[in-house]
Parts: structure tokens; C-alpha cells; sequence
């Protein structure tokens, strides 16, 4: 099957449910999307993408949030909070600062539990529900668990997360415990914990929703569509690159399947396509060093360390749908120290927009690739934020300014303000 951007428009297959059906991008093997559970191919173990007969158009779309795009997903309403709708800011100031004509920040730490994750969540727990299962799972470096605890609490279901001890920020953990997720905490990163998950999924005890399931990254999608309605709303055109952050390259992959679905449909030309820029931390950035060196898969890192801890994730499952979404539309990919993370998270906070610090790698990756020349002067690029300030406030309170001791008296405070 096809990655290619300008690639037509799917013929629909036997196999459809009401124009939606499973493909594998290897070998292009295709299956009913509800008969059974599969997360890979059957014959060749490739990932899998969901297929529609119908792209959707512009025209397609009403109401407001992850459901607004309901003729791009496989349902036309799901188990929701609701989730979506998050806000494009304007970073006058960082805009001037780094260079660039245009730089809005697409803010998914407004989501319900506080990450895009959820947008995935509202999809697949009402997939889950279609396939009759009563237990979710997932690997987590935190915010999956979050959205995954919260979605299947919604949807009155069991939630199994395992997370890599001593790993995740505290904020997330919290999150999944309070909404009655059971907590299992592996001695390993979250690349170990995946392979595990992937094995209890195999052997039936649960219901996998990490992003290697291809109907997570329906519900990301939307993240794109979101983008390019409002830019072009305020714009009159599309942004010329998207710079987004990198963990286990599930939005990458899923932007530039929303990109390719409006070309098939004839509402986006190739051309109007931004330029997907992925930013992974040094410690962990297998798809920079498979961009840079020409690879058309990644080698995983099995030692990663970033205080960046959403994106510690050193075998990212979906590159081989994120490393054609990145060459395809004249992309690129950068890595990033702690040091430049934190110092991107404080800019935005100085906007009064609060992040985690993978969110940050965003901003701090196009200010990377503005200065090597890489970004030019005149580009509309939107950077996506990935995760809320509250997420991880030990990283917060690290980057912050600290507290500054005073006398209870009022006279006292106004003369340590002076000083």
C-alpha cells in the first residue's frame, strides 16, 4: 500500500464496514475492521491503517471538537468528556524572538486529562466497545495512562497500565490511580513495558490502546484538521510546517494520514501540505538519527534518558508511517538537549502558555532549525504542544522561579519588592 502524498484515493474492498476497513501498509493484506482483533498485519505483522471509501471534505464537517471530523472517522460519535477544540495561540513576543513571520502554538494541554492522548482515547474505547472487550491496556510514559484510566472509566470498563518505575512524573501517575486504573509498574523503560503489553494483548488478556493500535490515530488526526481550519480562517491559507514533538511518532503519523485523506478528497493540493518537523530530546531520538542517516526504518535505543519523560521512548513503533509523512512532505527531524527544552518551556510560559517540557521540544526544535537556517524568515509554522504545565510540576517547579521568603508585615514586603 502506498505513503506516497499524492497517492489516489482507495478502491473499497470486500471486506468493508460501511466503507471503513483495515490495510496493511506493507503488504497491502486487508481485513473487516470490527470482526475481529488485530493490531498488525495477519500476514506480514506490518502496521495497519484504517481505510475509508469516502475521504472527507470540508463540507463534511459540524459541531465542535474530536466529533466535528466524524465523516474522517470510523464513528460518528464515541465515548467522550469531550475533547478537542484546543486553542491556537498567538507567541507575539517568541514569534519576534525566533524569527519567523508567523508562530501560533496548538495547545493540546487543554484536552480533558490534560494531553492529545485523549482525542485517540474518545476513538478507540468506542472501538473497544464495537469489538465487545472489557479490558483496556497500555504502555505509558505517563499520559496514556491518564487518558486511558479516564476514557475507560467514562465507558465503564477495566484499565491496565504499565508503566516504567521511577520513570513517569508523579501528575500522570496520580491521574490513572485516581480514576481506578490498575497500576503496574515494570522494572524496564517503556519500550520493555510495550513488548509486554503486545504480549498480553496477543494472548487475549486485554484490549491494546497504545498508538500502535490504528484507530488511536484516528482520533489524532484531528489535530492536523484542527490546525489547518482555524490557521486558514485567520490566515487565508495553510501553515508552510507543522513542528511537533517525537516519542513514539503516533502524531506524526496521524497528521500526515489527515494530509493525505484531503488530498485523496481533492481539498488540499500537495503543494498547500506543511512540512511535518519532528523534535525528539538527544537521549532519545531515534527518528532524527534515522532522517539524518537516509534509513528507512529506525534502530532502537535501548538506553534513553531525557528529563523530557512523554517522549523517552527509544524504539518508536509507528516510524514507518511517521518517516514517509516527514520525507514526503519536505520534512525534517532535530534533536534537542534538556537544556534547550527548558529554556523553550520558560519562553512559553513567558506567553503564559504552561507545558510539560516534551512539549516544549517543539518550540525548542524550531528555534534549533530557524537558526541553522534550516527554518527561513518568512515561514507560518505552527508548534504543537503536546501536554499540560500540571503534568509534570517537579519539572515546573525546576524551571520556575523559586519562592522568595519575606516577614509577615506589610512594610517588609514592600521593601524586599524594592530592593
Amino acid at each position: 500500500m502506498s505513503l506516497e502524498l499524492t497517492a489516489p484515493a482507495p478502491e473499497e474492498p470486500s471486506v468493508a464496514d460501511d466503507g471503513t476497513w483495515l490495510e496493511c501498509i506493507e503488504c497491502g493484506a486487508q481485513f473487516a475492521p470490527f470482526e475481529d482483533i488485530r493490531y498488525t498485519c495477519d500476514d506480514c505483522d506490518g502496521l495497519l491503517e484504517v481505510r475509508y471509501a469516502s475521504p472527507p471534505t470540508w463540507d463534511d464537517f459540524d459541531g465542535r471538537g474530536v466529533w466535528r471530523y466524524n465523516a474522517a472517522l470510523p464513528f460518528d460519535e464515541g465515548v467522550s468528556l469531550p475533547e478537542g477544540a484546543t486553542p491556537l495561540h498567538t507567541v507575539p513576543r517568541l514569534e519576534s524572538d525566533i524569527g519567523v513571520e508567523t508562530l501560533r502554538i496548538k495547545h493540546e494541554g487543554m484536552n480533558p486529562t490534560g494531553s492529545f492522548k485523549d482525542r485517540g482515547m474518545t476513538v478507540g474505547v468506542r472501538v473497544a466497545k464495537e469489538l465487545g472487550v472489557d479490558r483496556l491496556a497500555c504502555a505509558s510514559t505517563g499520559n496514556t495512562s491518564a487518558a486511558l484510566a479516564a476514557y475507560g472509566a467514562r465507558g465503564g470498563m477495566e484499565t491496565l497500565v504499565l508503566l516504567p518505575a521511577g520513570k513517569v512524573a508523579a501528575g500522570k501517575i496520580a491521574q490513572a490511580s485516581l480514576h481506578d486504573a490498575r497500576i503496574l509498574e515494570v522494572d524496564g523503560n517503556f519500550d520493555s513495558c510495550l513488548d509486554i503489553v503486545q504480549d498480553l494483548a496477543a494472548r487475549g488478556e486485554a484490549y491494546l490502546l497504545n498508538s500502535l493500535n490504528p484507530f488511536r490515530l484516528e482520533g489524532q488526526k484531528t489535530i492536523g484538521l484542527e490546525i489547518l481550519e482555524e490557521f486558514h480562517e485567520d490566515y487565508g491559507t495553510y501553515p508552510d510546517r507543522i513542528v511537533l514533538p517525537v516519542g513514539n511518532a503516533g502524531n506524526t503519523s496521524a497528521l500526515y494520514k489527515a494530509f493525505r485523506e484531503l488530498v485523496q478528497s481533492g481539498e488540499l493540493d500537495p503543494e498547500e501540505v506543511p512540512k511535518l518537523t519532528g523534535v525528539q530530546a538527544e537521549g532519545a531520538a531515534p527518528m532524527v538519527e534515522a532522517i539524518e542517516n537516509g534509513w528507512d526504518e529506525t534502530k532502537r535505543w535501548d538506553e534513553v534518558e531525557t528529563k523530557a519523560t512523554a517522549i523517552r521512548i527509544g524504539n518508536p513503533v509507528n516510524a514507518p508511517k511517521a518517516l514517509p509523512g516527514i520525507r514526503e512532505t519536505d520534512g525534517t527531524a532535530v534533536a534537542v538537549s534538556d537544556e534547550e527544552i527548558t529554556e523553550a518551556q520558560r519562553d512559553l510560559a513567558a506567553e503564559g502558555v504552561g507545558v510539560e517540557p516534551a512539549s516544549a521540544a517543539s518550540v525548542a526544535g524550531l528555534r534549533k532549525l530557524r537558526e541553522s537556517g534550516v527554518v527561513a524568515e518568512d515561514e507560518q509554522v505552527v508548534c504543537l504542544t503536546t501536554g499540560h504545565l500540571l503534568k509534570d510540576p517537579d519539572a515546573a517547579f525546576e524551571a520556575g522561579d523559586d519562592p522568595e521568603p519575606v516577614p509577615n508585615d506589610t512594610e517588609a514586603v514592600l521593601e524586599h519588592l524594592a530592593e
